[in-house]
């Protein structure tokens, strides 16, 4: 395959105001903090239970919270874990691990002690900085897996004096809510000792564009851990091109944006993280979706951006409408991670008199590759346009080289990540002569509208988040009344997909498919967990016996 530039129709649906490109992206993350703090001082930036943090005390906190760290040996290139949900602690901790030129490795702090441990196993980091419910999983390790320096953080410090006094009543529905956000720890480094440290000198090395930012986790198609390497460049260019798709939202103290989404996950990460942040928004921090929780400051802060997934908008509307709250100044909301259905889109925006638009992306591409425009002209049932600076081909998937109509959709851009983490033939399996191979089949119209039409991957999606099959099958297989397994997505009317097993029993006699799922639970985060489990006799398999999923699924949707 030659390398070439294809034409590119979709920037011609772009939305008034939008750019076909974009400036070379410069300086690190770092500086967008700093901009904004420059700008902006006295705003606030983080916003947790109604406690507000300036963009001062913010990066102040940075300052420190780096110092400490380096004080501990963190240094330019180390990979550093953060395990926490989302909180103020959060955004702190990841920019003062990028100040001193290390590497952010972000991680779901409701994995169970195994999935985490096969990600600390890949990257290796000797520094975490760990919800405390997480210090004691992390402290359980084996020993080649014991880090340096482990950081328990108390995500109630964050929270109004007010908020924590009434954790602390002696009431049983206070100490459960205390419970589900604190656990007690020992021998672990408090979150107050690294933020009560001197700050770090202006003078300290800076991070480079091109220098490694974070580690992203994807599941791919395997279920192990793949990192994806995303750089300061890259992630620089995917915020700058959010911004570019929303013209109308202004920067500066008017700019509110919701975290609803979970920052550990890349879709969380560039729009609620990276993006807020080179705003100079309002960011409104949510530990979990809570409708009642987003209702409360859409009272006073409606949010001018609002990323999500299906499920979140349903029920937020939902509870809008129960308790009679509006959603009036909700200006754009983004969708992705699954299908948006039209039958959502019309109601939301009659409520919000905004917009609610769909969009595509990968961990590789720090994550956003298209969306619909925010303007009129979006089109259902498409994940929308390239954004500014994104090409896109579609090729035959058994031969790269050969542009056809529908086929499987390859993009270049300044998002696109370098590789996995430590795998090189992962990493040269899914670029050809310059372009990532995504996976999904997919049509793009002459107007330049993508439609997402199979998936070559056989990744689950359920809830916004990956499910690998061979991950929930090696689980299933460990029980004894499991003879064979296959894993498959079906369609749901509430998560995108949900996670359906197929089993071939031991014994139909004693076979208890609850206990199954029981046992599961035991090993996997809940959303891994099948939703159903359905006795087959046989597994088609290929003429060398590997198990057919697709026509499992097939199967399965005609039942």
């Amino acid at each position: 395959m030659t390398s070439f530039d294809p034409p590119r129709p979709w920037t011609s649906s772009y939305a008034a105001g939008v750019p076909e490109d974009l400036d070379t992206q410069s300086g690190s993350l770092v500086d967008i903090v700093d901009a904004s703090t420059r700008d902006y001082p006295d705003a606030p930036a983080l916003q947790f239970f109604g406690r507000e943090t300036t963009y001062a005390e913010m990066s102040a906190q940075i300052a420190r919270v780096a110092a400490a760290l380096a004080a501990r040996g963190v240094k330019a290139g180390d990979p550093v874990a953060i395990v926490l949900p989302n909180c103020p602690q959060h955004i702190v901790a990841f920019y003062a691990v990028l100040r001193l030129g290390a590497v952010v490795v972000e991680h779901n702090p409701l994995y169970t002690p195994r999935e985490l441990r096969k990600q600390f196993e890949d990257h290796g980091a000797k520094h975490a900085i760990v919800w405390s419910k997480v210090v004691a999983t992390v402290q359980d390790f084996p020993a080649d897996l014991r880090v340096d320096t482990l950081v328990s953080v108390d995500v109630t410090r964050a929270m109004p004096w007010t908020t924590r006094l009434a954790l602390r009543l002696p009431v049983a529905k206070a100490r459960a809510s205390r419970a589900a956000l604190h656990a007690k720890t020992r021998d672990a480094v408090q979150w107050e000792d690294l933020t009560g440290h001197a700050p770090l000198p202006e003078t300290h090395p800076r991070p480079r564009t091109e220098d490694l930012a974070i580690i992203q986790y994807t599941s791919g198609t395997t279920g192990a851990p793949k990192g994806a390497m995303l750089t300061h460049a890259n992630l620089l260019a995917n915020a700058a091109q959010a911004r570019a798709w929303v013209p109308q939202i202004v920067r500066g103290e008017g700019c509110v944006v919701y975290a609803v989404l979970p920052m550990f996950h890349a879709y969380g990460l560039t729009l609620c993280l990276t993006f807020a942040m080179s705003m100079g928004a309002r960011l409104v921090l949510f530990p979990k979706f809570d409708p009642d929780l987003v209702l409360a400051v859409t009272k006073k802060h409606p949010a001018t951006f609002l990323p999500l997934v299906p499920p979140i908008a349903e029920r937020l509307l939902a509870a809008a409408q129960d308790k009679g709250v509006a959603l009036t100044g909700t200006d754009v909301a983004i969708s992705g991670a699954m299908a948006l259905p039209h039958s959502l889109v019309v109601p939301f925006e009659k409520a919000t008199g905004g917009f609610l638009v769909e969009g595509y992306g990968l961990s590789e591409c720090s994550p956003v590759l298209m969306a619909n425009p925010v303007a009129d002209n979006r089109v259902a049932g498409t994940v929308g346009l390239p954004l500014p600076g994104t090409e896109c081909r579609v090729v035959d998937p058994d031969d790269p080289s050969t542009d056809v109509e529908k086929g499987e959709l390859l993009v270049r851009g300044p998002q696109v990540f370098s590789g996995y983490y430590g795998k090189p033939e992962e990493t040269e399996a899914v670029f050809v002569d310059g372009w990532f191979r995504t996976g999904d089949i997919v049509t793009i119209d002459d107007d330049g509208f993508v439609r997402i039409v199979d998936r070559i991957k056989e990744l689950i999606i359920t809830g916004g988040f990956n499910v690998a099959p061979t991950e929930v099958e090696n689980v299933l297989r460990q029980h004894p009344s499991v003879a064979d397994v296959a894993v498959v997505g079906l369609p749901s009317a509430h998560s995108g997909e949900d996670v359906v097993a197929a089993v071939v029993p031991a014994s139909r006699d004693d076979f208890d498919a609850e206990a199954l799922r029981a046992f599961a639970r035991g090993i996997l985060t809940p959303y891994k967990v099948p939703k159903r489990v359905v006795v087959v006799d046989d597994l088609p398999r290929s003429l060398i016996g590997k198990v057919l999923r697709r026509q499992v699924r097939d199967t399965l949707l005609t039942d």
